[in-house]
């Protein structure tokens, strides 16, 4: 006997044993080889059959079936045709697996479909001895209008993604140039900002710096009038001044108001120097109020200092 093969003998036209591969013995005229079994895979091509799905589209599919023969025993006397048994058999089962799948779960659940072909014939073929390793789907042919239907749903599919890929890309486009003006507005205030504090802290340095001309020229002033002849001089600056102000007049407005006496340059520096002997006056006596007498007994104030009290007040 050759290997992977089983020959089932009859002796006396009943089953007498399965001889196995290698050297056998029978009794001639008494033992008959009845049936011989491949031990072997054997692959079975599934003709194509038509099948109704749940949403009643009719396909065309067929596939391949690969089975074995485990008991050559009930592979003879179970069946009298194990192939062609199978086969029958592979095609009911998936036209009944088909109608309980719509056309798109079919696409996606073909794996799934063959596992439940393949469980549906191994419970119906144990008792004939076979068994089914595995069944593949070959074709499935779909119907040209449903074909067409199926690629339109798949164009509009990929519009629908290119398009929600577009407007993401819109979105995010958008996104990005408003951050980029926040930042730059940002950037902007913060500049400006800069610009205006250094723009303050030069002004104050200014303002500092002219203060303190100001007051190094007034100290120089009231030093000039402290000297001899100093009285002089600040006539000769306010005669000055009054000219050249004087010269100016009716050049900004038509309107100006000028005093009784405006030709007379004598009155007006006498008059102006007299304001500022009158200021310097009250402010020597406030400077006197401040200073503590010396003796317990206070003095009356003196004659010049009421007159210039009076003035101050007029």
């Amino acid at each position: 006997v050759p290997q992977q093969e089983a020959w089932v003998v009859e002796r006396m036209g009943k089953f007498h044993r399965i001889l196995e591969p290698g050297l056998n013995f029978l009794i001639p005229l008494l033992d008959r080889i009845r049936y011989v079994q491949s031990l072997k895979e054997i692959v079975i091509n599934v003709p194509e059959q038509s099948a109704v799905t749940l949403d009643n589209v009719t396909l065309q599919i067929d596939g391949v079936l690969y089975l074995r023969v485990m008991d050559p025993y009930k592979a003879s006397y179970g069946v009298e045709d194990p192939e062609y048994a199978v086969t029958q058999l592979a095609q009911t089962t998936m036209r009944s697996e088909l109608g309980k799948l719509s056309l798109d779960r079919l696409f996606r659940e073909r794996e799934s479909l063959n596992a439940n072909i393949v469980d549906a014939i191994n419970q119906a073929s144990d008792c004939w001895g076979i068994r089914c390793l595995r069944y593949e789907i070959k074709d499935i042919h779909v119907p040209p209008r449903v074909k067409e239907s199926m690629q339109m749903q798949v164009e509009a599919e990929q519009r629908k993604r290119a398009t929600v890929l577009e407007s993401e890309g819109t979105r995010e486009s958008a996104i990005n140039v408003a951050e980029g003006q926040k930042q730059a507005q940002i950037l902007a205030s913060e500049a400006e900002k800069a610009e205006q504090i250094n723009k303050a802290a030069g002004e104050a340095n200014a303002m500092l710096v002219r203060a303190k001309a100001k007051a190094e020229a007034i100290q120089l002033l009231a030093a000039a009038l402290a000297q001899q002849h100093g009285s002089a001089a600040a006539s000769l600056s306010v005669a000055e001044q009054y000219v050249n102000a004087f010269s100016k007049l009716a050049k900004d407005s038509n309107t100006v108001l000028l005093p009784a006496n405006t030709g007379d340059i004598t009155h007006m520096v006498a008059q102006a120097l007299g304001i500022y002997t009158t200021l310097t006056k009250t402010q020597a006596v406030k400077t006197q109020d401040e200073i503590p007498p010396a003796h317990g007994d206070p003095q009356p104030p003196s004659t010049e200092v009421l007159k210039a009290e009076q003035a101050t007040s007029s």
